[in-house]
Formats: structure tokens, sequence, C-alpha cells
């Protein structure tokens, strides 16, 4: 008999990715994929015909099923600033709230697989960040509904596996972008590329110095796939996966500038708590996944996420989303 596979959030940016990677799968007999369709985008999944797929549209937090799962991978939360500092009650619920409901779904020695975020780390006072890094966290600031909620989840977790003997995976990803980032996702390379296409003006706040590791989605993937079921893995986490090339903000949005014609950059005023830099460090991650990279560079994986923006910007994929240039990375 087949696996049975629960995906929150699998209409989104990585979790569309993810449910095409899953539907590769010989070995599971039915996915399901709950979403609310917060963030996530209906047409990330409109491609997959595969009968084994079943949509739940439906708040992770309140999603009710009799059936237990052999994996459940958790992905539902906005993962950008103007999302969620708009509703951090909603992100909270989505992350920790989620995690309860869930752990009651999951089969005896059945998985559960956490995207947990780098935004752990806070403004780290540290580079490159080790999964050893307790970090430096405003728990009362205001990015403190992701960071918070991610961290809590994470301690939830690792309580469940100690005291129920979950399986478990949980993985701290870095800056990630690609093809099906929302166009009003707010984050740097995604708000670039629609600036760049619709009003020719990137958005740049502080002194652009500020730094991030920029991870191609398919990169990314290629790692979560592996750690969350292909590879015969004993470790629970947390791994950090990204890109160790560190690179600003200031010259990603000059790069787009050079590449999309007529582009320019306009400096604005700093924003609250803007980490001044991101970079993982993989040691663990060569360790675990031997022979894995970031293979893509971030020039290489921008040209590709920009003809994708420029196929898909204008055929209505967002609405009522919070300001789309509150963010610098």
């Amino acid at each position: 008999m087949g696996k049975k596979v629960l995906v929150t959030g699998g209409a989104g940016f990585i979790g569309s990715h993810i449910v095409d990677r899953l539907l590769n799968r010989s070995d599971m007999e039915k996915l399901i994929i709950v979403d609310n369709f917060w963030t996530g985008l209906k047409q990330n999944l409109t491609h997959i015909k595969d009968q084994r797929m079943h949509l739940e549209t439906c708040d992770v937090e309140n999603f009710q099923t009799s059936e237990k799962f052999d994996e459940i991978i958790h992905l539902a939360s906005p993962a950008s600033p103007p999302w969620y500092m708009r509703e951090p009650v909603r992100t909270i619920k989505a992350n920790l709230v989620g995690a309860l409901n869930l752990i009651e779904m999951i089969q005896p020695g059945g998985r559960i697989s956490f995207a947990s975020t780098s935004e752990v780390y806070g403004d780290p006072l540290i580079t490159p960040q080790p999964e050893s890094y307790r970090g430096q966290v405003d728990c009362t600031g205001p990015r403190s509904s992701y960071d918070e909620s991610k961290r809590c989840t994470e301690s939830l977790l690792f309580e469940m596996r100690r005291t129920a003997g979950i399986d478990l995976r949980i993985v701290r990803l870095f800056n990630v972008y690609g093809p099906r980032t929302r166009p009003d996702d707010g984050r740097a390379v995604s708000n670039f590329l629609s600036q760049a296409l619709t009003t020719g003006e990137l958005t740049v706040y502080g002194d652009g110095l500020q730094s991030r590791s920029w991870g191609y989605v398919d990169d990314i993937v290629d790692a979560l796939e592996r750690y969350f079921w292909l590879d015969q893995i004993d470790y629970p986490g947390p791994l950090n996966v990204g890109n160790d090339r560190e690179i600003s903000v200031l010259d990603v949005a000059k790069f787009i500038a050079d590449i999309v014609p007529g582009a320019s950059i306009k400096m604005c005023p700093p924003i609250p708590q803007d980490p001044t830099n991101r970079r993982p460090d993989l040691t663990l991650c060569r360790q675990i996944l031997p022979g894995w990279e970031a293979k893509i560079s971030y020039e290489e994986g921008v040209r590709r996420t920009l003809e994708w923006f420029r196929d898909t910007l204008m055929s209505g994929a967002s609405s009522d989303a919070p300001d789309p240039v509150r963010l610098a990375g």
C-alpha cells in the first residue's frame, strides 16, 4: 500500500515546486494539499493532472480529517515581511497552531518535515551562521511574529520527537527566489523584477549594503527533496539550506537595472530592523547531503526569473496585497 502525504502551503512558491517533486514518487498513493491561498496561487498547481493529488482549501490550523499520514510537510506561512507584518496573529497561527494541529494527524512512526527560516538567527553577530548559533532576535520587534513562531514551532517539534518519538526533519531556509514567486511578494529579487518591468524604478532601502545569500528555487528544492524523503537520513535538523555566496541588496538591484532597459535605482530611508547580513554555514548541509551545492549563480537565476516574470506579471496573479516595496531583503 502506498504512502499518504500531506503538504501544507502546497500552492505557494516553494510548496508548489515540492508538490511537483512529490508526484514523481512511485511509492505515494495519495497527496493532500492544504492551502488557504493567502499567499499561495491556484495557478501554481493548474498544470497538475495527477489523480493522486487532492486540494483542500482551508487554514492549516483549522484543517480536519480522519486520515493519518505517513509524511507531513509543513510549509504554510507567509515568508515576506509585508505579508506577515500586516497579519501577525494569522502568521503565528499558520506556523505554531498549524503544527499543533498536524501532529495529531501523523501515523505512528510517521515523519513531519518543517520549513523554518534563517530569520531565527535575527540580525546575526557572526557570519556565516551555523545551526549552533542561537541568534540575535528581537522577540518583541516588528518581525517577531514570523521569527518567533518559526523558533517556537522548531521547539514544539523537537519536544514531540523527544517525548513521542516522531520522525523529524527541520530545515532553515535562506533567501530563496525564482519562478512562481508572487509579483507582489515584496522580497528583494521579486520586488526589483516587478518594479523593473512596471515603473522602472527599483527601490533600495537604507544604503543597500545589507547582504543576503540568494538561493535559486531549483537548487533549494533539490536539497529539500533529498532531505525530506529521498535520501536515507537519520538527522532531525535543524539544517541550513541556501546559497553561501553573499551579495548585497544594492548589487542585486544594479544587476537587474543593467539587464532591464530603462530601469533605475531609487534610494529610500532604511526599514526598521532589516538584518544587516545573512549567510549560511553549510558545513553540516554538505555532510548530510553529500554532493549537493547551490549550482545556479544569482546572475543566471535572476535572468531565468526575469523571463518568468515577463510572461506572468500582467496575468492577474496577485491581488489584495500589502505595499510590495516595504522590504529590502
